[in-house]
């Protein structure tokens, strides 16, 4: 199980990096379109929507390797066993606000679908297509926050294993 989490957090972090690829595609077209005189339309929203596919596929992908802004120094500032329940209460709040970012983000990309919806641009592009990046990315970054909470609880996350080690020698 721990392979295959682990797969799923490194090939969301991949196609993000193919979005990014996108943007820099994007931006060099509309660079050389104007250069040779001609306009590339929709390469500015394009280049938008793969942003934002970058920037969500990626999120579980920096979790997992702890890149995400910490408040470890708020938390070192408490014992351990209090240090550890407000790193089970981040964790149990993570995971809630990251549901709940999953569930509204499908929920949009379903609703562009029924209805249609259309970008504003030129280019007309159904906006389901690029909001399903986003809606893939929150559900990729709460299965990640879960496999956190639930690391934390038993306490085999790296950090968690860490700090039970320090309580043991503090109470020896």
């Amino acid at each position: 199980m721990r392979r295959a989490l682990g797969t799923l957090y490194d090939a969301a972090a991949w196609v993000a990096a193919f979005f990014m690829v996108g943007v820099l595609a994007m931006v060099l077209a509309s660079v050389v379109g104007r250069m040779a005189g001609f306009n590339l339309r929709g390469s500015d929203a394009y280049a938008g929507y793969c942003m934002a596919a970058s920037a969500f596929l990626a999120l579980a992908h920096t979790l997992k390797r702890g890149e995400h802004i910490r408040v470890n120094l708020f938390l070192e500032r408490f014992g351990p066993k209090v240090a550890r329940a407000l790193e089970l209460w981040s964790h149990a709040a993570g995971t809630f606000f990251c549901a709940v970012l999953a569930v509204f983000s499908v929920r949009l990309a379903w609703q562009s679908w029924t209805f249609n919806d259309v970008s504003q641009g030129n280019d007309a592009t159904p906006l389901w297509i690029p909001q399903i990046a986003m809606a893939l990315g929150a559900i990729v970054l709460l299965v990640a926050m879960a496999d956190d909470f639930v690391l934390h609880i038993r306490r085999r996350h790296p950090r968690a294993t860490a700090e039970a080690e320090a309580e043991l020698k503090l109470m020896e």
